[in-house]
């Protein structure tokens, strides 16, 4: 049998070695381990078998990319097939490259949706719509929906005021309402915007259908908007704050009823589980370890792994929204590692890095010569202020910061959303546009009456969403970026992008057999894209 040690150095570090390194049993974790909303055992494929080619220091297309762009469906694994050397490819089927919405069930797209009646009206709708939409040419290539003309008749308040919609045959439908409600307020026309909130608390329901309950959030942070700013917005919320055990509850919730988290852990431990595979001494940063869960499996995994385990450090950096959920701090997190990595014999320490994601220095990461390194960013990057709040652009500092430590692997997993520097209109359309898909993928996964899914979606959803639109300036800590703009802040920091193949789509693939079918996934520009329908929500990327 082999000996255990339990080494505490400091408050911050716990550590478990075993002498000497042997091959060992599988290990196991308790199911009360992972009710904190962690990674159920088995729930995604990471193990030691995953393959990921050569990787080169420059940009590399995925081989499936060189045939027409189109989603994966993941609801049949008919569609799946390899190629000769074991990139997944799927029979295609058509798909915009656009991500049109237009395909969309169960809300409605665009102001031509008014039924007909009157050709001058209708004209105008025509109008009103291309002043929307654009041509196709104004749409971001990077898959998501950006209205990028912020002209002040984009939306004309004088055809939408309160005192005119209400008196329209048929009535207009709540995305007309909603949007008309964000121009008004957009034009400080705050009689109007007043007006049509009214009719918005009509028209909305937590309990309704996706578009009723994103537009129940939607009129929440318009309120805030309109009559509140800064930290106050979040006082003034009808959302009250909720407690630890509530946070925890709702965050377990969201990870198991859509798969998005789930696409951030399963891709970067495909990543980090190749790139590593002949080290015996593994640093992993994590700058969001949340509860810890993303690393259960990887540690089973190395369990596994020929010739023994490798020591593996990790070292966790907190969140607040975390800390609440868990009532304590990081120990809590490595006290659960340590024991799971006691169980599966691998050598493991812990090192809680007790500052923020944007006021990490060198000095926290407990950085050792010769080892290494992997770190993780698993959508927390928008989150670190950047140039356009502040002129010390944490954001930045962060990457080139961990630039100069030559990593082995960098992990980076973010919305695909544009969401940051837009002024308040256009960012409200791409707000509605990507929460509206957002709605709909968890609708399909819980019933509208489930008290569960409601209290998930205020607190994991609504104040994200809330502080999107309500907030500004550093006040507002939600800002997304496209998977092009990240691209060209890594290369600005001398990262190269890493070629992903067969094991990351097969890792993704494997986790998706479990959710609905409408979730897609594109390998395109070097990532990998996660898609609800034909609307991109997550990209996963690999840097060095």
């Amino acid at each position: 049998m082999p000996s255990f040690q339990k080494h505490h150095s400091s408050a911050n570090v716990l550590m478990f070695y075993q002498q000497p390194v042997q091959m060992t049993e599988p290990c196991y974790s308790s199911n009360d381990e992972l009710i904190d909303g962690g990674m159920n055992k088995g729930s995604v494929s990471q193990g030691s078998d995953a393959s990921i080619q050569t990787y080169d220091e420059q940009i590399l297309t995925l081989d499936s990319s060189k045939s027409a762009s189109c989603f994966v469906s993941c609801d049949s694994a008919s569609n799946v097939s390899s190629s000769s050397d074991g990139t997944p490819f799927v029979k295609s089927f058509p798909s915009d490259r656009h991500f049109s919405v237009e395909n969309l069930s169960g809300s409605p797209l665009s102001v031509s949706s008014i039924a007909d009646y009157g050709n001058d009206f209708q004209d105008k709708l025509r109008e009103l719509e291309m002043s929307l939409l654009g041509p196709e040419s104004d749409v971001s290539d990077c898959q998501s929906h950006c209205f990028k003309n912020e002209s002040p008749n984009i939306f004309p308040t004088s055809m939408w005021h309160s005192n005119r919609v209400i008196d329209m045959v048929p009535k207009p439908d709540l995305k007309q309402v909603v949007i008309a409600c964000a121009r008004a307020i957009s034009d400080a026309d705050t009689s109007n915007a007043l007006g049509l909130m009214g009719m918005l608390e009509q028209m909305v329901s937590v309990m309704g259908d996706p578009i009723q309950r994103l537009g129940a959030y939607l009129l929440e942070g318009l309120r805030a908007r309109l009559e509140f700013s800064g930290g106050i917005i979040y006082r003034k919320l009808k959302c009250k704050e909720p407690t630890g055990a509530e946070l925890m509850t709702s965050m377990h919730v969201i990870y198991e009823v859509c798969p998005y988290w789930k696409f951030a852990y399963a891709s970067a431990n495909a990543v980090i589980t190749k790139v590593m595979e002949n080290e015996r001494g593994i640093h992993i940063v994590d700058f969001q370890i949340a509860q810890g869960s993303q690393w259960v499996p990887f540690i089973q995994a190395l369990a596994r792994r020929p010739g023994g385990p490798p020591l593996l450090r990790i070292t966790g950096i907190d969140d607040s929204d975390s800390t609440l959920a868990r009532g304590a701090g990081l120990e809590v997190v490595g006290q659960r590692l340590l024991n799971i990595a006691e169980s599966c014999n691998v050598p493991f320490e812990f090192h809680d890095a007790a500052v923020s994601s944007s006021e990490v220095e060198l000095q926290n990461l407990m950085i050792q010569p010769g080892e290494a390194l992997a770190v993780n960013f698993p959508y927390v990057l928008h989150h670190i202020p950047d140039e356009s709040v502040s002129t010390q652009n944490h954001r930045d500092r962060v990457l080139r910061l961990i630039k100069s430590l030559s990593p082995k692997v960098v992990t980076l997993v973010e919305q695909e959303s544009n969401a940051n520097t837009s002024s308040f209109f256009p960012r409200f359309i791409e707000t509605f546009e990507y929460y509206k898909a957002m709605f709909e993928s968890i609708d399909v996964a819980r019933s509208r009456d489930d008290k569960q899914r409601i209290s998930m979606e205020q607190n994991c959803v609504a104040r994200d969403l809330v502080n999107m639109i309500a907030c500004e300036g550093p006040e507002r800590t939600e800002r997304h970026e496209l998977f092009g703009k990240w691209r060209s802040r890594f290369q600005m920091a001398g990262f190269n992008q890493l070629r992903l193949n067969a094991s990351v789509t097969h890792a993704v693939l494997d986790m998706l057999k479990q959710y609905h079918g409408n979730y897609r996934i594109e390998e395109r520009e070097g990532a990998l894209y996660l898609g609800w329908i034909n609307r991109a929500m997550s990209t996963s990327s690999a840097w060095r």
